[in-house]
């Protein structure tokens, strides 16, 4: 059965946390015939800017593909793209859906604020530094942190992780320590 994952792209989004995320996702879809990725803009433009001004182009608008049947939804954080996804009664209905049936739901950095929003956190979470006074649930100061179906992350530096985490619970540990290895995850625990 393909696994359909929602990446919403809202203007004002943290560009590595989108590429991070995303880049993990595609590779995992090469490695497993079971996973399609639907990057796609709120508006009616393809073409989205990020906080710092690059540009990515949506392969979908929305409105045209809110229908599909979502087996996960990552969203990346930015302050402004945060406040866009929030504001978008259909991301928060799309969320609310995915929750009430045990899908996963993916935010990093500030976007946890989002599934606050659409009231589907609790529990321990994660996100950027000050985000959690604004939250329910318990903030926990991990890089990723899994809670049932809800996954959180920290911010732009934890976007593969997180990436890599989003496959896990979509793919498995088969593809996840595939990934894991192939991106050199296993440096990182060198720089100290």
């Amino acid at each position: 059965m393909i696994k359909k994952v929602l990446i919403p792209l809202a203007q004002g989004f943290e560009e590595l946390e989108f590429i991070g995320i995303s880049d993990v996702l595609k590779r995992a879809s090469v490695l497993s015939d079971n996973l399609e990725i639907y990057i796609s803009s709120l508006n009616k433009e393809l073409i989205v800017s990020g906080a710092h001004g690059i540009q990515i182009k949506a392969d979908f608008i929305l409105d045209d593909i809110e229908d599909k049947e979502f087996d996960a939804i990552a969203l990346a954080g930015g302050f402004e793209g945060m406040s866009n996804l929030k504001a978008n009664a259909t991301i928060l209905n799309i969320i609310k859906k995915l929750n009430s049936n045990g899908k996963i739901i993916g935010a990093i950095c500030a976007s946890p604020i989002v599934l606050n929003e659409a009231r589907v956190l609790k529990g321990e979470f994660t996100c950027y530094p000050g985000c959690e006074k604004m939250l329910n649930g318990v903030w926990v100061n991990k890089a990723v942190c899994v809670n049932k179906n809800i996954i959180t992350s920290a911010g732009p530096a934890t976007a593969v992780l997180f990436g890599l985490e989003l496959v896990k619970a979509l793919c498995g540990e088969e593809i996840y320590e595939v990934l894991y290895k192939a991106m050199l995850v296993p440096l990182l625990k060198s720089i100290n």
